[in-house]
C-alpha cells in the first residue's frame, strides 16, 4: 500500500513539473511572436521641415475666370517686385494647377508643380509626377505659392535670359521657359501662349490697364507700396518676414539689425 502511495506523489510530482514547463514554453513562445510580428517605422525619405506659419488654408476655385480674378492681384504684385510677367504667371499658375482644382494644388497650395529639390526646408507631401511618391513643396496658402515661383525664377541661373526679354513679350517667356528646362512638354510655350490670348491675360503685364470693376476674392497679400511695420506683441522678424514676403536676412540688413531681438512699437523697413 505504501509503494501505491509513494508512486502516486511521485506521479503527481512529474506531472505538475511538466505542467509548468510547458507553461513557461507557451509564454516565451507568445513573446517571441510578439516581437516579430512588430511593425518597423517608417523610414522617410526627407526629414521633418518646419511648417509655414498658420494654419493650412483650403481653396476652391469653380472656373478659369474666378482663378484669374483670385490671383491677378497677386501676379501683378509678383511682377512690381521680380520682373516677371503677370501674364505668364498667371498661366503658368492656370495649368499647372489645373486652374486650382489639380490634385496637387488642393492638398497643397501648390499652384506652379515646384518639387522640393535640394535645399528646401518648408513642408512638402508626396505626389505622383513623373516618377511615384515625388516631394512637391507644400503652402499653408497659394500666395505663398506665387512667392517661392518668383524667387524660383530669381535664383536659378538657367533662367537668367529671360529677363532680358521686355515684360509685354510674353511667347519669348513662354518659349524661354520650355528652353530652360521649366517644363518636360514640348507643347508648353504653346499651351501659355493659348491661355494668356484666349483669356487676355496680357492685359495685366500694365498695372495701370488691368480690367477695372473686376470683384477681386480675398488674398490676404499686403499692398506693395507698404514701407514699414510697427512691431506688435508677439512679432518676430519671422512672423514679419512672411507677412511682408522678405527674407529675415533681408530685413536685418535694410534695418541694419545685429541680432532678432524686437521692442513694441519698434519701426521695421518690410520693403
Amino acid at each position: 500500500m505504501k509503494k501505491y502511495i509513494i508512486f502516486f506523489c511521485v506521479g503527481l510530482f512529474l506531472v505538475g513539473c511538466k505542467s509548468k514547463k510547458t507553461v513557461v514554453r507557451s509564454g516565451e513562445l507568445r513573446t517571441k511572436n510578439v516581437v516579430s510580428h512588430k511593425k518597423k517605422p517608417k523610414t522617410k525619405t526627407y526629414k521633418d521641415l518646419p511648417k509655414d506659419e498658420g494654419k493650412f488654408v483650403s481653396f476652391k476655385i469653380n472656373s478659369i475666370q474666378e482663378y484669374i480674378d483670385t490671383f491677378s492681384e497677386v501676379a501683378q504684385i509678383e511682377m512690381m517686385a521680380y520682373g516677371i510677367p503677370a501674364s505668364i504667371t498667371l498661366a503658368q499658375g492656370l495649368l499647372e494647377s489645373g486652374y486650382g482644382k489639380g490634385e496637387l494644388a488642393m492638398k497643397t497650395n501648390n499652384h506652379f508643380g515646384i518639387k522640393c529639390h535640394k535645399g528646401w526646408d518648408g513642408d512638402y507631401d508626396f505626389h505622383d509626377d513623373d516618377e511615384k511618391g515625388e516631394c512637391f513643396r507644400k503652402y499653408n496658402h497659394p500666395r505663398y505659392s506665387y512667392r517661392d515661383h518668383s524667387v524660383f525664377l530669381t535664383t536659378r541661373s538657367r533662367y537668367a535670359f529671360l529677363f532680358n526679354y521686355h515684360r509685354n513679350d510674353y511667347k519669348a517667356w513662354a518659349r524661354g521657359l520650355r528652353k530652360a528646362g521649366y517644363a518636360t512638354d514640348v507643347k508648353y510655350p504653346q499651351k501659355l501662349i493659348y491661355l494668356i490670348e484666349k483669356h487676355n491675360l496680357d492685359q495685366y503685364d500694365s498695372p495701370s490697364k488691368a480690367a477695372s470693376g473686376v470683384k477681386k476674392q480675398p488674398v490676404m497679400i499686403v499692398a506693395s507700396n507698404q514701407k514699414t511695420h510697427i512691431v506688435q506683441k508677439g512679432d518676430t522678424l519671422y512672423s514679419i518676414s512672411r507677412k511682408y514676403f522678405v527674407s529675415v536676412e533681408e530685413l536685418m540688413r535694410i534695418n541694419k539689425m545685429k541680432d532678432s531681438n524686437l521692442a513694441i512699437g519698434q519701426k521695421i523697413t518690410v520693403k
